[in-house]
């Protein structure tokens, strides 16, 4: 059965190709937003995918398939990081996005709100970000995401709680260092 949300399913489940063809460049998507860069988030989309082929593809239930993929990207991600011991690298890509507006001052200020959004993300500790952009970015429920990582909602409300309040002393620490910066 051809489901439009669910991507090729067959039997309810749908295979580890299936999953690549739809949810390959979100899953590249959150795991830059989650702070891998460069080479690191093509290893660790190739390796989800892999575990997601082991696994014998999705299977459908609570959780979506992009959810379900980032609880292995997340894994995989970790284990990584662990396993390399590398800090998070400023990545020049965000701060040279381009912008979609005709004013380049408007465009400059994009860009950096994007970059500070991004530094600020890189803040959190990685449970609580995982949770916040599937959350936040993504439009993911906490029942969804209960689901997918295994922990009670009790758990999901409370990591939210902390990321939404950490980010956002992040992200303003940031502006007001700019705005300082530029008036001097």
């Amino acid at each position: 059965m051809k489901d439009s949300r669910r991507g090729d399913m067959e039997g309810g489940r749908m295979d580890a190709e299936a999953l690549f063809r739809r949810h390959a460049a979100w899953t590249a998507r959150y795991v830059t937003q989650l702070g891998f860069r460069g080479q690191d988030v093509e290893d660790i989309v190739q390796e989800t995918f892999l575990v997601a082929h082991r696994r014998g593809g999705f299977l459908e239930g609570p959780a979506k398939p992009t959810t379900w993929l980032a609880q292995i990207a997340l894994r995989v991600g970790m284990a990584q990081r662990r396993s390399t011991r590398r800090a998070p690298v400023a990545d020049e890509h965000i701060e040279r996005a381009p912008s979609s507006t005709a004013d380049p001052l408007s465009g400059a200020m994009s860009s950096q709100a994007l970059a500070n959004t991004q530094r600020a993300l890189d803040t959190l500790p990685m449970d609580q970000r995982a949770l916040f952009v599937l959350f936040e970015i993504e439009g993911e429920s906490c029942e969804a995401l209960a689901q997918a990582f295994g922990v009670p909602i009790g758990t999901v409300y409370s990591r939210l709680h902390r990321a939404r309040a950490e980010f956002l002393q992040e992200y303003r620490r940031l502006t007001a260092d700019q705005k300082t910066r530029s008036a001097s």
